[in-house]
């Protein structure tokens, strides 16, 4: 079985809690010592450092909110000076202030493992193409495979996103083994070689690393089949590293925390007390390998659980579960709690593609939900009895599913705007 670093993926449980609690300890001094911002909430809660000597001392520290990213803007919460800091990553901003990220040598030297470990659980080696479609800039997806796949020592074709005519044709001619991007964009992608007449088995691809928004089990099976691959999950986050996280094995059932770096837990989001592996609940990092940006017990608001359970691909390394959602992207209709992934699992369900939009609404006081959702050609050709048919049946799925009601309107095909990134799903028009 292939491992990237098979001393720490394969490692003992005691060896993982040893290092842990070392990286923990020195995160800690660092912390204190130089970001005024931990110092002052260590302080206010009465814990010194010296407090702190093993992992399981975790839970007496604070958490970090994305919030005090932005009232830090931009380099408030950096533990280096800014000599030391070689590269800058920010979020999209697209509510508030950007949360800006800064990374030293060793910052993404660790990164770069992380996605290097993806890519190998993944079946690359050093002899692959590796093709990123992910953006390249302040967004940390397309760097972030890119630096993996230079330390496998793999070749990378870094097209980043964009002008899919061409990513087709680069698929062909340079003979990629391996794609990186967004699912939604490896949807659009495989559309592209459907519309151009190209089948799966005329690209030489055989794998593919996709995170950066949630996607389900449907929607791999919907990817896999377009571009003849076996899709694989990987995880991050601009404010902890980007897609490297965690990623999947080959067992597909689960994404293995690189643990050595991020401490993971899973906490209930409103009594914020830990909860046990297998629960379901928020996951939280603390970033024990970063030295510019060391944040503690940070709320990343996705909803997952964490198994230790033994993985036949023989790594050690906890897993957590593909999220089921963000807290913060929860829509509550009418008292109801609905995440995009549910509604997108209905939408797969039914037959149709995953080409959809959430459009939330508030009519005389009512919350109104109606999802748009593109047909497929064929259902396209339909007449409008059988249109109306298609739709009700839709709803009535959605409604036993979501428990509440959703419009559906089935739009003719292309009506949807594609993303070159993240699909944008959810058009909340309420003032709430």
């Amino acid at each position: 079985m292939p491992y990237f670093n098979p001393e720490i993926e394969t490692a003992s449980r005691e060896t993982l809690h040893d290092l842990q609690s070392q990286r923990l300890r020195a995160m800690v001094r660092n912390c204190y010592d130089n970001v005024p911002f931990y110092k002052r909430k260590f302080d206010e809660a009465g814990i010194k450092p010296e407090d702190i000597q093993s992992i399981d001392d975790l839970t007496r520290l604070p958490f970090t909110v994305k919030q005090d990213l932005r009232d830090n803007y931009p380099y408030g919460l950096f533990a280096v000076g800014r000599d030391k800091l070689v590269r800058i990553h920010a979020s999209s901003g697209t509510t508030g202030k950007q949360t800006v990220v800064g990374y030293t040598q060793e910052d993404l030297d660790h990164w770069a493992e992380g996605a290097a470990r993806a890519i190998v659980a993944a079946g690359g080696t050093k002899e692959d193409f590796i093709h990123v479609s992910y953006g390249y800039g302040l967004f940390t997806g397309g760097l972030g495979l890119h630096d993996g796949a230079n330390m496998l020592g793999a070749t990378v074709i870094p097209v980043s996103s964009g002008n899919t005519n061409r990513q087709v044709q680069i698929l062909q001619d340079f003979q990629s083994d391996i794609l990186c991007c967004t699912p939604s964009y490896a949807m659009f992608i495989g559309e592209t070689l459907r519309e151009k007449g190209i089948g799966p088995d005329e690209i030489p691809l055989r794998a593919g690393i996709f995170g950066a928004e949630a996607w389900s089990e449907e929607m791999r099976r919907e990817i896999e089949k377009a571009l003849g691959i076996k899709a694989y999950d990987i995880y991050g986050l601009s404010e902890i590293a980007g897609p490297g996280v965690s990623y999947e094995c080959a067992e597909q059932t689960g994404m293995h925390v690189c643990e050595d770096y991020f401490y993971p837990e899973i906490i209930d989001p409103d009594t914020l007390e830990p909860l046990p592996d297998g629960e379901y609940g928020e996951l939280v990092f603390t970033c024990i390998g970063k030295e510019a940006l060391p944040l503690i017990r940070y709320r990343t608001r996705d909803i997952s659980c964490l198994t230790r359970e033994t993985c036949s691909c023989g790594r050690t390394l906890v897993k957590m579960k593909k999220p089921h959602g963000r807290s913060d992207d929860m829509l509550i209709i009418r008292g109801v709690n609905v995440f995009p992934s549910q509604v997108e699992y209905v939408i797969l369900q039914q037959g149709c593609e995953p080409n959809y939009q959430i459009l939330v609404e508030r009519q005389d006081n009512l919350d109104t939900m109606t999802v748009l959702i593109e047909m497929s050609e064929q259902m396209f050709s339909d007449e409008i009895s059988e249109i109306a048919a298609h739709e009700k049946r839709i709803s009535s799925a959605m409604l036993s599913i979501l428990g509440v009601g959703a419009r559906v309107r089935l739009v003719e095909p292309h009506a949807l705007p594609r993303s070159e990134g993240k699909a944008v799903r959810v058009i909340d028009k309420r003032n709430i």
